[in-house]
Formats: C-alpha cells, sequence, structure tokens
C-alpha cells in the first residue's frame, strides 16, 4: 500500500499522541482513519452538489417563474411561459 509522510508540529504530535491513547488505537490508525472521513464528506459534498445542480437545471423554469427578481437580465429570453 502507498504511504505519505506527513509533518506535524511538536504540539499537533503530542496532541495526537494523547487522542490515539484515549481512543486507545495507534496515530497511524487515528490520521488515516481522519483522512478516510474527509474524503467521505468530500465526496458527499460533491455528489450533493452535483445533485442540487441537476435538480436546478431540471426545474429551471419553474425557479424563475418563483423568483423573478433573481433572475439575470436576459437569461428569461427563449424561455416557455
Amino acid at each position: 500500500m502507498p504511504a505519505l509522510n506527513v509533518e506535524f508540529s511538536d504540539r499537533e504530535l503530542e496532541d495526537l499522541r494523547q487522542i490515539a491513547k484515549e481512543r486507545g488505537t495507534s496515530m497511524k490508525a487515528l490520521v488515516r482513519e481522519a483522512a478516510a472521513a474527509d474524503i467521505a464528506r468530500h465526496r458527499a459534498l460533491q455528489e450533493g452538489a452535483e445533485a442540487f445542480r441537476r435538480f436546478f437545471a431540471t426545474h429551471a423554469d419553474e425557479f424563475a417563474a418563483a423568483f423573478p427578481d433573481d433572475e439575470s437580465p436576459g437569461k428569461g429570453e427563449g424561455r416557455a411561459a
């Protein structure tokens, strides 16, 4: 498995040691779990944003009708009323 060397300040390293000890895990496992959680959160945010973009695109005319003051000039051109 590929590895990554990560540098921490003395304070960060001590905090990681303490947290790992409190959780009964290794520092390596603690850092890996934190990175994996951040990756999962990032993917979920990307997927959510893409789902919103698709929803908004599908319902653009409805949004335009409901919020006409938020429409950019010329944006409504070509829309069927």
